[in-house]
């Protein structure tokens, strides 16, 4: 807000008040004469809350990106490691849990490791379900932290492909049709769209595994 369109808004004031984002547009000098066409205080204050959703939605995307940087490298490991599709935390559990019951119980077989390893290489192990839900948790607090630093990554990509670029764009066009005030052309995060997809996705492979089993 205060470095792409130049409006005072104090540090921290949208974290303490969501509607500081509207009110300092409404208080702009460069809104002035937009507002005082409006025919009643409902459409006056309707340009304000439309730029403060476009750039909340514009600053969603950081986390959104994040959440799926995140899904593409648990899909990497898991494809590497299990050889299977893991698009996330969940639908990965399972199988960390089945390499760390299989792991205890060659460390603990009575005969040896070397015989275990051959013993559960044949007869196989299960992992309990509170080992399940306990590997789950732990897994995504791991990606929640991944997740917070997941930008060294996306970002230089972006980059390099131009949708930063183009995101940006797609936010200006926004702002100029309120800036004008031609209309209303609410600006359309495709990013949150992507995370939820790949959240269905691992929602449904975790059901396929439930009722497979």
């Amino acid at each position: 807000m205060t470095d792409l369109l130049d409006l005072p808004l104090g540090e921290g004031a949208a974290a303490r008040d969501p509607s500081a984002l509207a009110r300092s547009v409404l208080t702009a000098p460069q809104f002035r004469e937009i507002i005082r066409t409006r025919a009643s205080a409902a459409e006056a204050e309707a340009p304000g809350q439309r730029i403060a959703t476009a750039l909340g939605e514009y600053a969603g995307t950081r986390s959104a990106v994040a959440e799926m940087t995140t899904t593409l490298c648990v899909l990497l490991i898991g494809a590497l490691a299990f050889q299977a599709l893991t698009p996330g935390m969940i639908s990965m559990a399972p199988g960390v849990a089945d390499a760390l019951a299989r792991t205890n119980a060659i460390a603990t077989f009575p005969l040896g490791q070397t015989i275990g390893g051959m013993w559960y290489g044949v007869f196989g192990v299960g992992a309990s379900p509170w080992l399940v839900g306990t590997t789950v948790a732990v897994l995504v607090m791991i990606g929640s932290v991944f997740a917070a630093f997941a930008r060294v990554l996306a970002d230089p990509v972006q980059s390099r492909l131009g949708i930063h670029r183009r995101r940006l764009g797609r936010l200006l066009d926004t702002l100029e049709v309120e800036f004008l005030g031609r209309g209303d052309k609410p600006f359309a995060a495709r990013e949150h769209f992507f995370a939820r997809i790949l959240d269905l996705w691992d929602a449904a492979a975790s059901a396929v595994r439930i009722f497979r089993n």
